[in-house]
């Protein structure tokens, strides 16, 4: 075993300290490389920290709510070595022996395996020609890439040294970048939306010394002309920032009185905004737990700032406060504009789930060669069998007893005899997965939707596929699901059903092969076949199943043989059977 110390990161130039907000991994979880392992805060950026390595947490060596100095250790996680890589390890250790006595030299190797840089993303500052260059950050080992969100300053914009620069996102985590330098923002070289390689020159910045020069020039005709003093009422525009709705201009706690927890940076932003203590109280948080976060401060001091003095004047503004807390939830900002010919259009910008789900599917249709196959299921029998257990399951169980379970437990039965439907293909090669990780469609209201993984499906029965697809839908809807829990899946089940449809072709989740849509069940007339009294009619319940899957690997044949077993488990749930 291999111990791996993980440092508080520095996250900008004049970032000294950070404070840990939360811990998403407690001692004994087990984490993998650049899955979140904990929230950090500083006085420019909140953000997650990912894990240098993968392994198992085993020290925690800073709790919650404690500021410690950069490069500080904040963590243990031991990871599993190879035989072949012990070996090699001491083979290493007598060359830093001799090196002893020189006890400057000796602390280099030790940074090196602590990869604290690694979580840190503040940007490599480069000296070019005219100014510094910001680079691409790096947020983890395995992170390539990052896509420009929003750029927070413009070329010509003045910056200060650590100052929100910009905001990006990996497949990670999304945060804000800041400025390697003070000095002008010379050029933008990425636009919003493109995805760059770590690394890749991103904007530059350049020195104010031009500026600074330039200053005193205009500066000696101000005195020239008397009107000039006249100007100096000038400073009566702070007044309207003078804080009014500050109350008594106390400081912001760590902790409010009835357990709120302000980050950092929310503390400070409220601070220098003139934002008081009642009025986070009544502001809604979008963020994990309901925390206020930064955009919700910032939407709800824009949305202050448009309403002139009124609340200067007016103490109790707790009481209008509510009306600017949804700014900062809406995740769509519609604009109406008036076409040639008198019709009206809404304009309304993708928000970044939106964005996410367009390029992933539209790369899958690219990727994958898409063919769907359908199916008819007689489920009469398992909605009669559901119908007699379902009360006394949810008294034993405490959750509701749905059809997920049932549908992901027959994929598995399917995959286990179909190993090449839970398989992916790299470039001239199939990998064929041993481990059914199911993922599972959760509809998050009407914006968009996700698909959480049921790890290890082929390892539980119905009773335990329903904990885990309850507990994936919960974390899903309200915003608490793990990044390992969206990712590493091997097989998709979605229920259009759920939803009312019939039936549905769904998109492959790439780098998957096949996905399963089960329809919505409806009871009609069935002509039953029956050897002993020939053909009848009776009302059964009935439902479609369709599975689109990879045509570069998947024939017809296999594909009908799939949702040929899939049928046959359906259909041997008995009325009268007992859950499995």
């Amino acid at each position: 075993m291999a111990k791996v110390e993980v440092s508080m990161p520095k996250m900008g130039e004049s970032i000294t300290e950070g404070t840990v907000i939360e811990w998403i991994k407690q001692p004994g979880d087990t984490v993998e490389m650049d899955e979140a392992l904990l929230e950090i805060g500083t006085d420019k950026v909140d953000t997650e920290v990912p894990s240098p390595a993968a392994g198992v947490l085993t020290e925690i060596k800073v709790q919650e709510g404690a500021t410690v100095d950069v490069g500080t250790i904040i963590a243990v996680i031991e990871t599993e070595a190879s035989e072949a890589v012990v070996a090699e390890a001491p083979a290493p250790a007598p060359a830093p022996a001799p090196a002893a006595p020189a006890p400057v030299e000796e602390p280099a190797p030790a940074p090196a395996e602590a990869p604290a840089p690694a979580a840190a993303p503040t940007p490599a500052p480069a000296a070019s020609g005219e100014g510094v260059d910001v680079l691409m950050p790096k947020m983890g080992e395995s992170i390539m890439e990052g896509t420009v969100i929003a750029w927070h300053k413009q070329p010509g914009d003045e910056i200060e040294l650590d100052e929100t620069l910009l905001e990006i996102a990996t497949d990670k985590v999304d945060t804000e970048v800041p400025s390697p330098a003070a000095g002008i923002v010379q050029e933008i070289l990425v636009p919003e939306g493109d995805t760059v390689d770590v690394g890749t020159r991103i904007a530059v910045i350049g020195s104010t010394s031009g500026a600074a020069a330039s200053a005193p020039a205009p500066a000696a005709p101000a005195p020239a002309s008397a009107p000039a003093p006249a100007a100096a009422p000038a400073p009566a525009a702070p007044m309207p920032s003078v804080p009014a709705h500050a109350g008594d201009g106390a400081p912001i706690p760590r902790v409010g009185p009835s357990g709120e927890f302000f980050s950092p940076l929310v503390r400070s932003i409220a601070e220098k905004e003139g934002v008081s203590l009642q009025e986070l109280q009544a502001l809604s948080g979008s963020g994990r737990e309901n925390r206020i976060t930064k955009a919700d401060l910032m939407a709800y001091v824009s949305q202050r700032g448009s309403q002139p003095q009124v609340a200067a004047v007016a103490a109790p503004a707790p009481a209008a406060t509510p009306q600017p807390a949804p700014a900062a939830t809406v995740s769509f900002e519609p604009t109406q504009v008036a076409a040639d010919g008198g019709s009206r259009i809404e304009i309304i910008k993708m928000d970044r789930m939106r964005q996410i789900i367009a390029e992933h599917m539209t790369r899958s249709k690219s990727t994958s060669a898409h063919v769907t196959s359908f199916a008819e299921i007689d489920v009469t029998n398992l909605v009669r069998f559901r119908e007699a257990n379902k009360a006394a399951f949810q008294q034993r169980e405490g959750i509701k007893l749905t059809y997920t379970p049932f549908f992901v437990y027959a994929a598995v039965e399917a995959l286990k005899d179909h190993p090449i439907l839970n398989s992916s293909v790299e470039g001239q090669e199939i990998h064929v997965r041993k481990d059914y990780h199911v993922g599972i469609a959760v509809a998050i209201g009407k914006t968009g939707l996700v698909a959480p993984v049921i790890r290890n499906a082929g390892q539980m029965n119905v009773i335990g596929l329903a904990h885990a697809a309850n507990d994936l839908a919960n974390r899903a809807r309200s915003k608490q699901l793990l990044p390992d829990q969206l990712q590493g899946g091997t097989f998709t089940v979605t229920n259009v059903g759920s939803l009312g449809s019939t039936m549905g072709t769904p998109i492959i989740n790439q780098p998957q092969v096949g996905i399963l849509a089960t329809g919505a069940i409806k009871k009609r007339p069935v002509v039953i076949e029956d050897p002993n009294i020939g053909d009848t009619i009776a009302i059964r319940s009935m439902m479609y199943v369709s599975l689109s899957y990879d045509h570069r690997i998947v024939d017809g044949a296999m594909a009908s043989s799939f949702l040929r077993r899939y049928t046959d488990v359906m259909e041997s749930f008995g009325p009268h059977g007992e859950l499995r």
